[in-house]
C-alpha cells in the first residue's frame, strides 16, 4: 500500500520488530547490521517498545515480548466471525481426527485465525496469526474463487505467484482455472501444493449476500487422505462444518 505521508518514525520500529520476530533473540548491533539503522536508534526504539511490554530483554539480547499476543488476542475474540466459526473448527478437528483450520483473507494474505488438532493430527508450522499466500493452500484458493476476479487480480499484482513447492499453481490461467473447478465442486484440494506430502480440503464460508468471510479445512498426510478421499467423505465433512457456520452468521 503506498502511503503519502508516512511516519518515518513509526516505520522504523515495525521494521525493527518485523526483525526481531524472524531473528530473536538478537542483539543491537546485529539488529542495526541487518536493517541498516545506527545503534543508538535501534536501542532507543527497542528501550520504548520494552518500557510498553513489547519487547524483552534477556542480558543483552532482545526478543518480542506477549503484549502481542495479547493485543493479536483481543483482536480476534472481538470479530463475530471467530466466535461462530470456533466451536466448528474443534468439531471438525474432532470428526476427523487431523487438523483443522480457520483461515481470513487481509491485505491480500492468509491469516490463520485458529487451528485445531484432532487425536492423529501433524504438528505443522502454521499457528493463529501466521501470513500465507493465498494461491499455495485450498483454504486460500477457496477465499480466492468467491472474491471479484478485479480483486484476484491486484492480489496476484502485489504478491505474486511464489511457488512453495513444485505443486504449487504457477501461473494466472493455471489459479483462474483452479478456482473455477472451487466454484464448481464447492470446496478447494491443496494436493502438497504448500508443503509436500500434505494434503488439504477446504470449503468457504460466505455471508447471506454471497461475500465470503474465510475458510475452512481439515489437513492430513498424503497417506491419510486417499484419492477416493479428497472427492469423498471429507469435502463432505468441511462442506458441512462450513455450512453451520454459515446458518450461525447469517441466521
Amino acid at each position: 500500500m503506498d502511503v503519502k505521508h508516512p511516519v518515518r518514525t513509526t516505520d522504523k520500529t515495525f521494521i525493527l520488530i518485523e526483525e526481531l520476530m524472524y531473528r530473536e533473540p538478537c542483539g543491537v548491533t546485529e539488529l542495526a547490521n541487518n536493517v541498516e539503522m545506527g545503534k543508538s536508534a535501534v536501542h532507543n526504539h527497542l528501550t520504548t517498545l520494552r518500557k510498553h511490554g513489547y519487547v524483552l530483554k534477556n542480558g543483552d539480547k532482545y526478543q518480542i515480548g506477549l503484549k502481542f499476543l495479547e493485543v493479536g488476542g483481543f483482536t480476534r475474540k472481538s470479530m463475530e466471525f471467530y466466535q461462530m466459526a470456533e466451536p466448528e473448527v474443534e468439531s471438525l478437528a474432532n470428526k476427523t481426527g487431523e487438523l483443522a483450520n480457520l483461515l481470513v483473507e487481509e491485505q491480500g494474505m492468509g491469516v490463520y485465525l485458529m487451528r485445531s488438532k484432532g487425536e492423529k493430527a501433524v504438528d505443522l508450522d502454521t499457528y493463529a496469526g501466521a501470513r500465507t499466500h493465498l494461491h499455495t493452500t485450498a483454504l486460500g484458493k477457496a477465499i480466492l474463487a468467491y472474491l471479484p476476479e478485479s480483486r484476484v487480480e491486484e492480489i496476484i499484482e502485489r504478491h505474486g505467484l511464489e511457488q512453495k513447492t513444485p505443486r504449487s499453481v504457477e501461473s494466472r490461467e493455471e489459479l483462474f482455472e483452479a478456482l473455477e473447478e472451487v466454484r464448481s465442486r464447492g470446496y478447494a484440494i491443496d494436493d502438497g501444493e504448500r508443503l509436500e506430502g500434505l494434503r488439504c480440503i477446504a470449503a468457504p464460508i460466505n455471508d447471506s449476500s454471497d461475500n465470503v468471510l474465510g475458510a475452512i479445512s481439515v489437513s492430513a498426510p498424503a497417506s491419510r487422505i486417499s484419492d477416493d478421499d479428497l472427492h469423498g467423505h471429507f469435502p463432505e465433512r468441511v462442506l458441512s462444518a462450513a455450512n453451520v457456520v454459515e446458518l450461525n452468521i447469517n441466521y
